[in-house]
């Protein structure tokens, strides 16, 4: 490994030390043959104690393992050769599972995420895989505050594991996902059966978006998601339909 991405790594550590501990876990992605040395915090208690002031009430679950992400991950493995190098848009990077894989697969992806820290594990977990770092932004997906997600910019491939974790996230992501898709996209959106995401999808049907989806059923990392089966539903428009 060079000099220089090692003395990157350190720099990167430095930044996330207010998170320690840490920990490290190779992820497998299932049924790709890749392997991730990923570093998390090793108490997410720690975290949500940091997250009282927020005052978008927004937990710290990015710092997860999630199966949605590993599973988005595999999936873009299977459909790499219909992916575009450019115009990748990650929303709700949690710890760079992900953008890793499709860095790997060399797409150029904008890893997005309202949690600074997320961006930095992110980058991490993208070097230690790639060799280079992916370009980030911190973004509130729920407001239009960047121009990134202002519908100036338009996106063929918009990509998104577990976001929907509340009811008040189902108007904003349609909205979004309206503004930023480019037209003939797709939106790409891991999900492990909330009832959010079911609400989401019966919204988007109404909204023209025509869903393909494909299951997933691991082995994820922990036990404790042994049985988790996760939805990966590719949402195209069929219809020329405008955001309220």
């Amino acid at each position: 490994m060079p000099d220089a991405q090692l003395r990157r790594e350190a720099e990167l550590l430095r930044a996330i030390a207010h998170t320690a501990p840490l920990q490290d876990t190779t992820v497998s992605i299932p049924g790709t043959g890749i392997d991730l040395l990923v570093t998390r915090p090793a108490s997410v208690d720690q975290l949500l104690d940091q997250s009282v002031s927020d005052p978008e009430q927004n937990l710290p679950y990015w710092a997860e393992l999630w199966p949605s992400g590993i599973a988005l991950a595999a999936w873009l493995v299977r459909h790499a050769n219909d992916m575009p190098d450019t115009g990748v848009l990650e929303l709700g990077s949690g710890i760079g599972i992900t953008c890793a894989v499709a860095t790997g697969l060399g797409m150029r992806v904008i890893a997005t995420d309202y949690a600074p820290e997320s961006l930095v594990f992110t980058r991490l977990t993208t070097l230690r895989h790639t060799g280079s770092e992916p370009e980030t932004a911190q973004v509130n997906w729920r407001e239009v505050t960047s121009p990134l997600l202002d519908g100036s910019r338009l996106f063929p491939v918009v990509l998104a594991a577990d976001v929907l974790y509340e009811r008040r996230d189902i108007a904003p992501l349609l909205d979004l996902l309206d503004r930023i898709v480019a037209p003939g996209g797709v939106a790409v959106l891991a999900e492990p059966g909330r009832k959010p995401a079911a609400t989401f999808l019966e919204q988007a049907a109404a909204r023209g978006w025509q869903d393909d989806a494909s299951k997933w059923a691991g082995p994820w990392p922990d036990p404790d998601d042994a049985g988790t089966v996760v939805r990966v539903h590719e949402l195209r428009r069929t219809l020329a339909v405008f955001p309220p």
